[in-house]
């Protein structure tokens, strides 16, 4: 059986900054995020570490390719991917 990706959206306190990424343990990845265990990283840098969306998609090639359509789409794309499921921007990690 393959393995699911997951695709997600981070952001900060203030929801000024976003960052796109893929992993196969979603749990497991936001534990880095939040502990900030990779210190030279994007995230760490910006303090992007609220979970404010994610899709689970079936097939790692499949979320692959997602992850570089949300990462090509607008900054409102984000947004309007966010609002549509998490209305109130809560952490959902």
């Amino acid at each position: 059986m393959a393995r699911k990706g997951y695709v997600y959206i981070l952001t900060n306190k203030n929801h000024t900054v976003f960052y796109t990424g893929i992993t196969s343990n979603l749990p497991q990845r936001m534990e880095q995020h939040k502990t900030g265990l990779f210190k030279k990283s994007f995230s760490h840098r910006y303090n992007v570490t609220e979970l404010v969306y994610y899709e689970v998609i079936d097939v790692v090639a499949d979320a692959i390719a997602r992850e570089k359509q949300i990462k090509a789409g607008s900054r409102q794309k984000k947004i309007d991917l966010i609002k549509a499921l998490n209305s109130e921007w809560k952490d959902l990690s």
